[in-house]
């Protein structure tokens, strides 16, 4: 048997934070990853840019995010919250830009830079790192964890972190293990549903534009045609539907909605002009091309990269016309189409597409101003193994930076 004063199971942001913070308080850790290499998720967020936190850094403000947690919170927000994670990378020669909706991103753009800084930090720190090694058990007695079975090996500790994420991206590993583990340990575990997704779409238009992201645009949902509410943001089209910050953020009460009904939207493409002044835009871009055909003359006017793919719900509207025929009715249809492009919403997206999914252990039974489980005196529980509900825009990386920089503080 190898012995450690901590055991780390997990190698994403929580994980390799906790390893090496305590490492750097001069503990023997090791870390326990069961993919060939360390922060696969942390690789993909963002689409590979790495949405490394939000830039929200009035922490009462910021905690409203996190729901019914956020009074669990405040202590290990005070500890390291999201002045410390700016500070953290910056001080490691990774600086960081703010984008829209006060997204903190590394000013490479690049989430394998983000990674490089986080395992310099643990070599730095001298942590053991043992990649491909999956844990089968973690070995507990009474209120006690003694330490775990892995790769076929045993490996005692003085203290054990759990950082092995929850069950969205199972591509990278996350499939929900440390869920399985902490129910055996009579923890009371809160089962995923996937929270924050993007939205199947029936009609074809949307799926032709696969791979185009607008903002700001407008999107209302309805409800058995009436409408329930809207969001406005940017959009991002997908070979399934839509997707994008607007999207995912919309997706929990839209599976509420699909639970009670048919659920249809209409997307604004010009959210910033009411029809009377989008109509005149329209007029004055086609004064100097009346022997244009409407075909070539919609693409004047069409978002960047729609007109060709929204041009057949224009029904009615011969596009071989030169724009001098157009009639008014069929100037106002192009304006009503415009402000309102129609989609079906069939389906939440799954856990494979999942950007956050919600549930594990419950705040009651964790010590949040250490991590520590309540039922073990020393176990500690942190990142998305923890069950908070967040939206997309940096909230859940800076949830693994602050409970990883606690659980190694304290373990």
């Amino acid at each position: 048997m190898l012995g450690f004063d901590v055991i780390v199971v997990g190698g994403g942001a929580s994980g390799m934070m906790a390893a090496a913070r305590a490492a750097e308080r001069g503990k023997r850790v090791l870390l326990l990853e069961k993919n060939g290499s360390l922060g696969e998720k942390l690789k993909i967020t963002g689409g590979g840019r790495c949405n490394i936190t939000n830039a929200e850094f009035d922490t009462r403000l910021l905690l409203k995010n996190y729901g019914d947690a956020a009074p669990f919170l405040f202590s290990p927000f005070s500890q390291f919250g999201v002045k410390d994670t700016f500070s953290f990378f910056e001080s490691r020669g990774l600086p960081l830009i703010i984008q829209a909706g006060k997204r903190a991103f590394p000013r490479t753009e690049k989430a394998a830079d983000v990674c490089r800084v986080m395992e310099a930090y643990l070599k730095k720190n001298g942590v053991v790192v043992k990649t491909g090694t999956v844990v089968a058990k973690i070995l507990a007695q009474k209120n006690h964890v003694l330490g775990v079975v892995a790769g076929g090996a045993t490996y005692t500790a003085d203290s054990v972190i759990l950082a092995a994420g929850g069950a969205s991206h199972p591509e990278t590993g996350s499939t929900g293990d440390g869920f399985s583990w902490l129910k055996e340990l009579k923890h009371t575990v809160k089962m995923p549903t996937p929270t924050i997704v993007p939205l199947g779409v029936q009609e074809q238009w949307v799926k032709s534009l696969a791979g185009v992201s607008l903002s700001p645009m407008k999107i209302t949902f309805f409800l058995n045609g009436v409408k329930r509410f809207s969001k406005k943001g940017e959009i991002l089209f997908t070979h399934f539907g839509i997707s994008g910050p607007t999207i995912l953020n919309s997706s929990g009460k839209i599976g509420d909605l699909l639970h009670e009904g048919q659920v249809t939207a209409e997307i604004d493409s010009f959210p910033n002009l009411d029809a009377g002044s989008l109509e005149r835009t329209i007029i004055e871009a086609w004064e100097g091309n009346k022997n244009k055909a409407f075909k070539n003359a919609f693409r004047d006017i069409a978002p960047k990269g729609m007109a060709v793919h929204i041009l057949p719900l224009l029904k009615g509207i011969d596009p071989e016309t030169k724009v001098h025929s157009i009639t008014k009715e069929e100037r106002k249809k192009v304006v009503q189409t415009l402000k309102a492009l129609p989609c079906t919403i069939t389906r939440l997206m799954g856990y494979d597409r999942a950007v956050v999914v919600d549930g594990g252990v419950v705040l009651k039974e964790i010590d949040t101003k250490t991590m520590r489980s309540k039922l073990y005196e020393n176990l500690y529980v942190t990142g998305d193994l923890l069950h908070i509900n967040r939206p997309s825009g940096g909230y859940s990386l800076q949830l693994c930076w602050t409970t990883g920089y606690v659980a190694g503080s304290h373990a």
